[in-house]
């Protein structure tokens, strides 16, 4: 084979070779593009706009935080401090009508505590904590956002600017129960030993009912009074659930 022939041949194969990966990073690009679009929904357009609309540096942004944190694997909730937790948030939203402010700082260091706990960088580093919810919870991690915005906004008589209103912090505190309600869900594991848990309970109730019903059937005959008691305590579990759900 003479030598014009295989530098012809290296040429080619070369140009080829070249064809291929321009192809490769054309596809990997817009396919990334539509991939951080749905995994980061609505933070990929306020990436977008904190880089006045620059797509290629919002998407480098979030490639980097999908590097630096989509390898996270968030740490389950016992459910004793599942429960802890969601009473105080409850504490949060009962306390919004007397002191909004208060509870708005109250529900900022709580996310950060339920972050921490799952398995996210620690609230004192809040950027970074933000970053890596952003990752995992990106559709909810907004509210998160306007909430510790909130809490460290001037206050009145301040003098550093203008005081977050009371409708703000509301809407700030609703959005953001959004990233609460994720971070205290039971895994998917979890869920379904609670269901196994609860239909195995429903079970006894119901032979219990069954049961409770055959043995008081021949002593209702006898007088109205009997009759009345027995749904006395037909409704007794109904009535406690009822109070219990009130009060929770």
């Amino acid at each position: 084979m003479s030598t014009g022939v295989i530098i012809l041949l290296i040429v080619v194969a070369v140009a080829l070779v070249a064809a291929v990966v321009a192809r490769s990073v054309a596809a990997r690009g817009a396919g990334g593009g539509r991939g951080l679009k749905r995994r980061f929904g609505p933070e990929y357009d306020r990436a977008v706009a904190r880089h006045d609309g620059d797509t290629k540096a919002a998407e480098h942004e979030l490639e980097e935080r999908v590097k630096r944190h989509g390898s996270l694997r968030e740490q389950p909730l016992e459910s004793s401090a599942r429960e802890r937790y969601m009473v105080r948030w409850t504490a949060v939203q009962e306390q919004f009508v007397d002191s909004p402010r208060d509870a708005v700082v109250e529900a900022d260091r709580l996310i950060a505590e339920v972050a921490g706990a799952r398995g996210f960088p620690d609230g004192s580093r809040h950027d970074e904590q933000l970053d890596a919810l952003s990752v995992h919870h990106a559709h909810h991690v907004h509210g998160y956002r306007r909430v510790h915005r909130a809490a460290h906004a001037p206050t009145n008589g301040s003098g550093a600017g203008p005081a977050a209103g009371t409708e703000e912090l509301r809407e700030a505190l609703v959005e953001a129960r959004g990233l609460f309600q994720d971070l205290t869900a039971p895994d998917r594991g979890e869920e379904k030993a609670l269901a196994r848990g609860k239909s195995a309970s429903q079970e006894k109730t119901e032979k219990a009912e069954k049961t409770g019903k055959a043995e008081e059937a021949p002593a209702a005959t006898r007088t109205d009074t009997n009759t009345d008691s027995s749904r006395g305590r037909t409704h007794a579990p109904w009535a406690l659930n009822r109070r219990h759900v009130k009060g929770s």
